[in-house]
């Protein structure tokens, strides 16, 4: 189990689970695989009866937010990001992050009808940045990684609050409303726990955790807005045993299943002018994009900002983390589902683009980090030392 914790460990399945779905799909097994994804399952009176891509990207799924919820609850009431101060500079790079890449997609995209894939370039995979952060970063100072973590869990944020607000269609305001009481009922068992996970109080938050998640599922809502809810209201303690506990489940099996599913893609044979303006958005807005909004936002927060020593102090450390906040991965790939979900077509090249558009941030980043690393090690032989 302490080896899929490892953030080099985690980066490493979720890139193999991908090729490996990538793989597959291009092989004579590809077209059974893919038949087994969209086979329906669950019960339909419940209405739950749903494919198993859709099981994964809503159940499964909903596993990890909850665990990033519990994250960026923490950072935001005890850690990097617990007051303006230290959230500020961060923040704004987050958010030119955020907005320089959607603006690049669009650019691409306009009057092509695709343009509400705009969400799809704007996120950053928190597991697979600071894995590559951590395989190629020896001798970084743990500040650099501070600053990475505190933008990916706010790009996080600002995913969810896209998911939630321009991937839902006429809520069921009944349902929401019940769900909302699940969660209120979920915080106080939560704070029954006092730091334990066992016993009927815990068996019952799973009952109510299930539960929420089906009315969040039924109104319309996007489910995994349901794992996101409860982990900001679980009680600290319970949560942060909790979140340690499901950390191995989530980088070996959730995610990895998750990217195998969503990478289950069929390459298209097209020349390159025969695919979509979309493709060519994504492409281009995940590496691009992400370098020059950090990059920009970054150097902005720096100048107004105040410098907490969990932040970049030069503009060698910030573009580093603009190059790591291009491996977009696993929200990306949500995003893309969510935005292309009524063209197959459109949503495969999506995919495609996802994964190439990572993989250039991937190397990228990689060498960024590395050839930082090397000028640490050569000008601080003796000094921050920690792994980043």
């Amino acid at each position: 189990m302490s080896l899929i914790r490892s953030e080099r460990a985690a980066a490493g399945i979720l890139l193999g689970a991908a090729v490996l779905g990538l793989v597959v799909a291009n092989t004579p097994f590809g077209p059974v695989v893919q038949s087994v994804k969209d086979a329906q399952l669950g019960p339909a009176a419940l209405h739950l009866q749903l494919s198993v891509g859709a099981w994964i990207s809503d159940g499964l799924l909903a596993v990890f937010f909850f665990i990033v919820a519990i994250e960026l609850r923490h950072e935001l009431t005890v850690g990097e990001l617990s007051s303006w101060r230290k959230a500020l500079h961060p923040a704004i790079a987050a958010l030119f992050g955020v907005a320089v890449p959607a603006c690049i997609f669009l650019v691409f995209a306009a009057g092509s009808g695709f343009q509400n894939g705009w969400p799809i370039p704007t996120a950053t995979d928190i597991a697979f940045a600071l894995g590559v952060l951590a395989v190629f970063g020896r001798g970084l100072p743990h500040r650099l990684r501070v600053f990475l973590l505190a933008l990916a869990v706010l790009d996080d944020l600002i995913a969810i609050l896209i998911i939630a607000v321009f991937f839902t269609r006429n809520p069921n305001l009944v349902d929401l409303a019940v769900a909302a009481v699940c969660v209120v009922a979920f915080w106080l068992l939560s704070r029954m726990l006092r730091g334990r996970l066992r016993g009927p109080v815990a068996v019952l938050m799973v009952l109510v955790g299930i539960l929420t998640w089906m009315l969040v599922h039924d109104s319309g809502v996007h489910a995994t807005i349901a794992g996101v809810a409860l982990g900001l209201v679980m009680s600290r303690p319970p949560a942060r045993a909790t979140a340690h506990a499901l950390e191995p489940w989530s980088n070996g099996v959730v995610l990895p299943v998750f990217a195998f599913s969503a990478a289950l893609v069929a390459v298209p044979a097209v020349p390159i002018g025969g695919l979509s303006p979309a493709f060519l958005g994504i492409l281009v807005a995940l590496p691009v994009g992400k370098l020059i909004g950090i990059t920009l936002g970054g150097w902005i927060g720096g100048r107004i900002g105040s410098r907490s020593s969990g932040q970049p102090t030069g503009m060698l450390d910030t573009l580093v983390v603009a190059a790591l906040g291009g491996i977009g991965f696993t929200v990306s790939l949500l995003m893309n589902e969510l935005a292309f979900a009524h063209s197959d077509v459109v949503r495969d090249e999506g995919v495609l683009a996802v994964l190439l558009g990572s993989s250039v941030s991937i190397v990228a980043g990689g060498i960024a980090v590395a050839l930082l690393a090397k000028r640490y090690r050569r000008l601080h032989p003796r000094h921050e030392r920690s792994a980043a």
